[in-house]
C-alpha cells in the first residue's frame, strides 16, 4: 500500500481521530451512545456522508466559485443526509425515529465540513473519498467504544441482546443508571483521551 495511501485511511482512526485529537463531533457523540444499534447506525451514517461529500465536492473544486463554496458545500452534504435519512425511514425505521433529530445535524457536523475544506477541496476525488471514509470510520469507532460500555454497564444488554446473566441480578447486581445519562458519555471519552494520549507520547502537552 502506498505511504499516502496508507496515512491517509489509518491517521484519523487513531493519531489524528477526529474526537480524541481534534475534539470535533463531541455533542453527537453524548446523544446517541445510550445504546449500541443507535451508535452503530450514526457511524455508518457519517462515514457515508463524509466520503461521498469529499467525493463530490473534490469532482467539482475547480467549478465552484470561493465565495459561494460554503454555500455549495452545505447543499451537497444536506443533500446526502436527506438521502440517508430516507434510506434509514424505509429499512430501519425504529433506529431512524429515535435518531432523527441527530442524523440531520450530520448537515452542521464539524467533521463533515471540516474535511472538506482540508481535504477535499485540494485533493484529488480518490484521496478526498479516503479521506471522508476514514475520518467518519474514527469518529464511528469512537462512538462504538463509548456506546459499548454505556449499554452493557447501564442496561446489562448489548444490541438490545442481555448479556449480563439474570443471576447476577439475582445476587444483588444492579444496572448503573448514571451510566446512561449524557454526563458519563463525556467522562469515557476522556477515559479514551487519556489513555491515547499515555500511548502517544506527541500527542501530550510540554
Amino acid at each position: 500500500m502506498d505511504a499516502k495511501i496508507k496515512e491517509t485511511l489509518l491517521n484519523p482512526i487513531f493519531k489524528g481521530n477526529p474526537i480524541t485529537v481534534l475534539v470535533l463531533g463531541i455533542c453527537s457523540s453524548l446523544a446517541v451512545t445510550v445504546e449500541l444499534k443507535g451508535a452503530l447506525v450514526m457511524a455508518v451514517s457519517v462515514i457515508i456522508v463524509t466520503g461521498l461529500a469529499n467525493l463530490i465536492l473534490s469532482l467539482l473544486r475547480n467549478t465552484i466559485p470561493n465565495r459561494v463554496r460554503i454555500i455549495v458545500q452545505l447543499v451537497v452534504v444536506a443533500m446526502l443526509v436527506i438521502l440517508v435519512d430516507e434510506i434509514l425511514k424505509a429499512f430501519a425505521y425504529p433506529v431512524e425515529k429515535q435518531l432523527s433529530v441527530y442524523i440531520g445535524l450530520i448537515i452542521t457536523n464539524c467533521i463533515v465540513m471540516g474535511r472538506i475544506e482540508a481535504f477535499a477541496l485540494g485533493n484529488k476525488p480518490f484521496a478526498s473519498l479516503l479521506d471522508g471514509l476514514a475520518n467518519g470510520a474514527g469518529y464511528g469507532l469512537i462512538l462504538v467504544i463509548v456506546a459499548f460500555f454505556r449499554e452493557l454497564l447501564g442496561s446489562g444488554t448489548l444490541l438490545g441482546i442481555r448479556i449480563i446473566p439474570e443471576s447476577f441480578y439475582e445476587a444483588g447486581y444492579m444496572n448503573n443508571g448514571l451510566v446512561i445519562l449524557p454526563p458519563m458519555a463525556l467522562i469515557l471519552i476522556g477515559c479514551i483521551i487519556w489513555v491515547q494520549r499515555s500511548i502517544q507520547k506527541d500527542l501530550q502537552e510540554k
